[in-house]
């Protein structure tokens, strides 16, 4: 994937197991939807919860260091936890239209060219919008653009 990409949490990090995939069963039954609607809900809460942990953690250690390279020092660790948190905010708009598109039942098909995404892809990704196909194509256009 792209460097710009947003690294999301694996599935033992939420405390989720794999979908266990039975034979025959259709891609993204109801029991599919409800598995990948469990996996962005307990996303989107932990990044509210990080988001929330943030803004203690700044009020809290808020401290006007009368030391120029403290004073340094301490943006600097804010800067880099703003910019994290801007990450998230970002991820977190994917994962609400992540769930719009399980409510339309339009989840896990490729936007480009309809394909299925695939359930270990949305595992590893559940915001994904393409398959890995045109994942691979749009990040080659990217890299020629520069």
């Amino acid at each position: 994937m792209a460097t710009k990409d947003i690294l999301e949490p694996s599935l033992e990090v939420l405390g989720i197991s794999p979908y266990k995939l039975k034979k025959g069963e259709e891609y993204m039954t109801g029991k599919m939807r409800a598995h990948f609607t469990n996996i962005l809900t307990l996303l989107r809460k932990q990044i509210m919860e990080e988001a929330d942990r943030t803004v203690h953690h700044m009020k809290d250690e808020a401290i006007n260091y009368p030391d120029p390279n403290d004073r340094a020092s301490q943006e600097e660790e804010f800067r880099l936890e703003l910019r994290a948190r801007d990450r998230e905010r970002k991820l977190l708009k994917k994962i609400e239209e992540s769930l719009q598109l399980l409510v339309d039942k339009e989840y896990g098909y490729c936007e480009v060219c309809g394909v299925e995404i695939g359930l270990r892809r949305l595992e590893a990704r559940p915001t994904a919008t393409l398959c890995i196909d045109c994942k691979m194509l749009d990040e080659i256009r990217e890299k020629q653009q520069g």
